[in-house]
């Protein structure tokens, strides 16, 4: 199966080097390049890439900037000239980082983890809702994660931002709620009350309240009441 990468770069030089290194795979078709965030963002959507290669500075703003932009973000391997910083943000969530002048043996492993990426991952559905091993980019300040689905333990309103919990951290979104829950496999993530979706498989314990509803303890120790409208739905999710 032929694995599609898209070459993110703003020097025509170095695209032209991983073009080179890449004719060396007979399975991977470069679908096409971008030189700034905005070409980028928009050559992924539209084209939808198995493989990013996408380098960190670019005139225009940053590869994180790219990933902030879109909704699902794809499989992506980084390529900077500033090791530290590629090391420090992304060593345990990105499939890779490569040094530029890039190692051909380096680019090679990064592709292999691209191909098994991809068969661990299902289809995206016609109607676009996330599944629990579709990943999504996630920053909070200068930290940034790559992060599952199934590793969401939680969404939260908090002002005008959604808070989302996983893997005992927690970042910020500027989406509402209502919007992500759109987005969303209703299989995975239930609306508990006006304020949180939760992951049904983070659910350890479920109790009865006081006032008709649930009180649900997660997998990391934190508690969330599912209020008296939802409770019935929950009920017919858990069988309960």
């Amino acid at each position: 199966m032929t694995l599609r990468v898209l070459l993110v770069d703003d020097t025509r030089l170095a695209r032209q080097e991983l073009r080179t290194l890449l004719a060396a795979h007979r399975d991977v078709e470069i679908v096409g390049e971008a030189d700034d965030v905005p070409a980028a963002t928009r050559a992924i959507e539209a084209l939808q890439p198995d493989l990013v290669l996408l380098d960190i500075q670019m005139p225009s703003g940053t590869g994180f900037d790219v990933l902030d932009a879109l909704e699902r973000a794809p499989a992506v391997v980084f390529t900077t000239a500033y090791d530290h910083y590629a090391v420090r943000a992304f060593e345990a969530s990105a499939l890779d980082y490569l040094v530029k002048p890039v190692d051909p043996q380096r680019l090679a492993a990064a592709l292999d983890r691209a191909r098994a990426r991809r068969a661990q991952t299902h289809a995206p559905e016609s109607r676009g809702v996330l599944g629990a091993d579709d990943q999504v980019f996630l920053r909070d300040g200068e930290r940034c994660w790559f992060v599952t689905l199934a590793e969401i333990s939680r969404i939260d309103v908090d002002g005008n931002y959604a808070s989302v919990r996983f893997r005992g951290e927690r970042a910020m979104l500027t989406r509402s709620l209502s919007a992500l829950e759109s987005r969303l496999d209703p299989a995975l993530f239930f609306r508990a009350n006006r304020n949180t979706l939760v992951n049904l498989r983070h659910i350890r314990a479920v109790e009865l309240n006081v006032g008709d509803g649930y009180d649900l303890t997660l997998k990391d120790g934190s508690t969330v009441e599912v209020s008296r409208r939802q409770a019935r739905e929950l009920r017919e999710r858990l069988a309960l």
